[in-house]
């Protein structure tokens, strides 16, 4: 494969983690300090700052500043949601692509996002081979659901799983301080998926959990549920209960009551209230004191509870993106394959075709769930607890965290 010399340009999509700016820098680094890269650039929010001409020129930023990246939640160039059409459809926004890439001389395109944003990169890779345009197209793996096909786990998942594993043991301490009973419902994100939801079995596995943990993957039963925290606070005094978002009943209609609310720019649906509502209706039923709880956002920009394993992988994707493209590869995804035995656990990138990884959703195997339907069993324990190693601890300013502040200098031609 001759060499390709040119510039590249680097986005994020989708939903922020507390460790997509660590694949950014991974993929920043190393291509500032590629000799075949000319010209590094970032995308203000996703593909519309590139179909908007609105690029950072990251060859301007200060490289101490960019390593602060490492320890900052969110997504540190902006993201955005927006579905690519068809080309055979309508190429507008291709033409537009490939109209900013001769401009820039752009020849290295990463994308870091979840499954429509490796759908993303496979329309423009596509597109640009079809153009005659040699562009090498990678996807960087991101999101806290867990749910991208072929890799064994997303960089984001484990401290997210991390940080509900922990916020549960902390709500478990909580709730049981009184001698008056109290059951507690934690409603976690994860829309089709239960990766996350499971995780919260990760504080079960340590004695202070959920009593009961609800994915999507198996049909949720009011009644049965009911039946399930009825017979543990009966038990117990107490009952914590970890319920995934998306979990549905057997027709498929979504139990949470908001789920009508909104959608994205995916067209999916924009879940939420189920704790409330399943408080409601436990306290209607069992008449004793319930909380719900959300954890929403803080799910995913938690750094100060991030894996230092996720972010050195993710760091590792990111890297691995940039020098497999320069190497010649193009229309990938540098996804994990793991190994978890008596040597201990060990994690190397694998290359993953675009067109296998995007819009496919990897759920959370039956076997790994009980059969009551209402929690993990020690199979997913064994697989994530591997993931949520190490501290991740960054520099502190007046006893608050240090995160990098971009310069974000318009780039020109």
């Amino acid at each position: 494969m001759s060499e390709l010399k040119g510039a590249c340009v680097i986005g994020q999509s989708g939903g922020p983690t507390s460790v997509i700016n660590s694949s950014v820098l991974g993929a920043l680094e190393a291509a500032l300090d590629n000799p075949s890269i000319t010209r590094v650039f970032g995308m203000a929010h996703g593909i519309k700052g590139l179909l908007n001409d609105d690029l950072y020129d990251i060859d301007k930023e200060d490289r101490d500043e960019l390593a602060l990246l490492r320890y900052t939640p969110s997504s540190a160039l902006g993201s955005c949601r927006y579905k690519l059409a068809d080309p055979d459809v309508d190429d507008t926004d291709y033409k537009r692509i490939l109209e900013i890439f001769k401009k820039y001389n752009i020849r290295y395109f990463f994308y870091n996002g979840g499954n429509d944003s490796m759908d993303t990169c496979n329309k423009v890779s596509k597109y640009m081979m079809k153009s005659g345009y040699e562009c090498r197209v990678m996807g960087i793996p991101k999101t806290i659901d867990n749910d991208l096909f072929g890799t064994d786990h997303c960089p984001g998942f484990a401290s997210a799983a991390k940080y509900i594993a922990t916020s549960c043991m902390e709500i478990y301490q909580d709730a049981r301080v009184y001698d008056t009973g109290m059951v507690c419902v934690v409603e976690i994100m994860g829309r089709h998926a239960g990766w996350l939801a499971g995780a919260a079995g990760l504080a079960t596995a340590m004695g202070a959990g959920p009593d009961l943990v609800y994915l999507p993957e198996t049909d949720f039963d009011m009644k049965k549920f009911l039946a399930d925290v009825k017979k543990i606070y009966d038990e117990k005094g107490n009952c914590l209960v970890a319920v995934s978002e998306g979990i549905h009943y057997a027709d498929g209609s979504f139990v949470s009551e908001a789920k009508t609310s909104a959608t994205d720019g995916f067209g999916h649906a924009q879940l939420g209230g189920l704790a409330s509502m399943l408080a409601d209706t436990v306290k209607n039923e069992l008449g004793c004191k319930v909380r719900g709880i959300e954890l929403s956002l803080l799910q995913r920009c938690a750094a100060h509870c991030a894996s230092k394993t996720d972010v050195d992988e993710s760091y590792m994707s990111g890297k691995a993106a940039v020098e497999n493209a320069v190497a010649g590869k193009t229309d990938y995804m540098p996804g994990f394959k793991c190994t978890r035995d008596e040597n201990g656990y060990k994690c190397e990138i694998e290359l993953l075709p675009l067109s296998e990884v995007a819009n496919t959703e990897k759920k959370v195997p039956r076997d790994w769930i009980n059969e009551e339907g209402n929690g993990v069993t020690q199979a997913f324990i064994d697989y994530a607890l591997p993931l949520i190693e190490g501290e991740n601890v960054g520099p502190k300013q007046s006893g608050l965290p240090r995160f990098a502040k971009l310069k974000k200098i318009k780039a020109e031609a």
